[in-house]
C-alpha cells in the first residue's frame, strides 16, 4: 500500500455524529495520530431517520439529503486538518464510508446505498476521497457488510490464540479470527440502536450514560423471548442487518403485548436482548480465548458486565487494550481500505460477506 497519512471518516448507524481518524500506514503498520469528532446537526439526523425508516421521500430529497452529508463529511475532514495543523497535501487520501440510509442485501434485487457526495467532499477538501465501498462487493454476489473484519484480521489477528473483535454500535458485528482458518464475520443483531432509540423517545436522551436508566429496570424474560424470536438470529452468516429492520416501529410491534411494562423494565430487556444475542453467537461460532470489544458498546457497563458472565471461559477487553482505539476503530478501517483502494488491492473477504471473489472496492474521486 502507498505510504503516508490517511484520513477514515465513518458515520454509522448510531447518528451521533462523525468519527474521523488520521492515521499513518507504512510498510503494513498502522498507526493512529489523531481523531475529531463532528457532530451531526439534528435536522440532517432527522432526515437520515425519515429515510432508513421507510418513509416516503422525494428523489429532490433524496438529492438534497445526499449533498448536505457531503458537505458534512468534508466540514469533519477540514476539521480534523485544522486540529492538527496540516495541509490537504499532506494527505494521500480520504476514506469516506457514507451514511447508510438502506441496507438490503436479501431478496431478488438485493441493494445498499450510502449517501454522502463524495465528489462534494474531494472538491471542499482538496484530498483525493476513497468512497462507495460496498457496491463493489455486492456485485459479486456478497453482502456488502461487514467489511471491516479485513482489518481486524491485520491488525489484532494472533496465531496463538482464537480471538473475536466485537464491535458494539448501532448494530452489533463479530469478526472471527482462528489461526489456521480464513476469516470470518458477521452482524449479530442490534448493539446500540434499539437502546438509544427508546430513551431518546421516553426521556429526551441521546443514549443512557453508564446504562443508569437500565440498571433501575428489570428484565422481562417474556419479552426478551418475544424479541430474540425474530428470524434474523436463526439466519446462518454470512449475514448483515441494519435500521430498515431494527428500528423503533419494530420495536413498538414487540412491545405492544406488553402495555404494563415500565420503560425503564424496557430499557433494562433491550441491554440483555443485546448481549444475549452477541453471547449466543459467540458460543455458536466455538467461542474464543479473547473477546476485544469496540465501538459505543464498549462503554457501557452493563453490557461489558454481561458479556463477562456470560461468556465465563473468554477474557473479555477492549480493542483500546491492543492499540486500536475503541471509538474510532471503523473511521480507521476506512481509511486503511482506502489505501488498498488506492494500490489496487481487494479489500473485501469473500468467507464474510458471501462474494464469489475478492475485489478492490470503492470509487476513487479527485479534487
Amino acid at each position: 500500500m502507498r505510504a503516508g497519512d490517511y484520513i477514515g471518516i465513518m458515520s454509522g448507524t448510531s447518528l451521533d455524529g462523525v468519527d474521523v481518524a488520521l492515521v499513518s500506514i507504512s510498510d503494513g503498520a498502522v498507526i493512529q495520530k489523531a481523531s475529531y469528532f463532528h457532530p451531526m446537526p439534528d435536522d440532517i439526523r432527522q432526515n437520515v431517520l425519515s429515510v432508513c425508516q421507510g418513509q416516503d421521500v422525494t428523489l429532490s430529497h433524496l438529492g438534497r439529503l445526499d449533498l448536505r452529508l457531503g458537505i458534512l463529511f468534508a466540514d469533519a475532514a477540514l476539521g480534523l486538518m485544522c486540529q492538527q495543523g496540516i495541509s490537504p497535501k499532506e494527505i494521500v487520501a480520504i476514506g469516506c464510508h457514507g451514511q447508510t440510509v438502506w441496507h438490503e442485501p436479501e431478496g431478488e434485487l438485493p441493494f445498499t446505498m450510502q449517501l454522502g457526495d463524495n465528489n462534494r467532499i474531494a472538491a471542499m477538501t482538496g484530498v483525493v476521497t476513497v468512497g462507495d465501498f460496498r457496491r463493489k462487493d455486492m456485485a459479486y454476489g456478497g453482502q456488502g457488510a461487514p467489511l471491516v473484519p479485513a482489518f481486524h484480521q491485520a491488525v489484532l489477528a494472533n496465531e496463538k490464540e482464537r480471538r473475536f473483535i466485537l464491535n458494539i454500535g448501532g448494530i452489533a458485528n463479530l469478526s472471527l479470527l482462528i489461526p489456521g482458518r480464513p476469516v470470518s464475520g458477521f452482524d449479530t443483531g442490534p448493539g446500540n440502536m434499539l437502546l438509544d432509540a427508546w430513551i431518546q423517545e421516553q426521556k429526551g436522551l441521546s443514549f443512557d450514560k453508564d446504562a443508569r436508566w437500565a440498571k433501575e429496570g428489570q428484565v422481562n424474560q417474556v419479552l426478551l423471548a418475544k424479541l430474540m424470536s425474530d428470524r434474523y438470529f436463526q439466519l446462518p452468516p454470512p449475514k448483515s442487518t441494519g435500521r430498515e429492520r431494527f428500528n423503533l416501529q419494530w420495536l413498538h410491534e414487540q412491545i405492544s403485548a406488553f402495555p404494563s411494562l415500565m420503560p425503564q423494565d424496557i430499557q433494562a430487556t433491550l441491554v440483555e436482548f443485546t448481549v444475549q444475542t452477541i453471547a449466543e453467537q459467540v458460543v455458536a461460532a466455538g467461542a474464543c480465548h479473547r473477546l476485544l470489544v469496540c465501538g459505543g458498546g464498549a462503554r457501557n457497563p452493563l453490557i461489558m458486565e454481561r458479556l463477562a458472565t456470560l461468556l465465563p471461559e473468554s477474557i473479555i477487553d477492549t480493542t483500546d487494550s491492543y492499540g486500536i482505539s475503541g471509538d474510532d476503530m471503523e473511521a480507521i478501517a476506512f481509511a486503511w481500505l482506502a489505501a488498498r483502494t488506492l494500490s489496487g488491492e481487494p479489500g473485501n473477504l469473500p468467507e464474510v460477506t458471501g462474494a464469489s471473489q475478492q475485489t478492490v472496492l470503492g470509487a476513487v474521486y479527485t479534487p
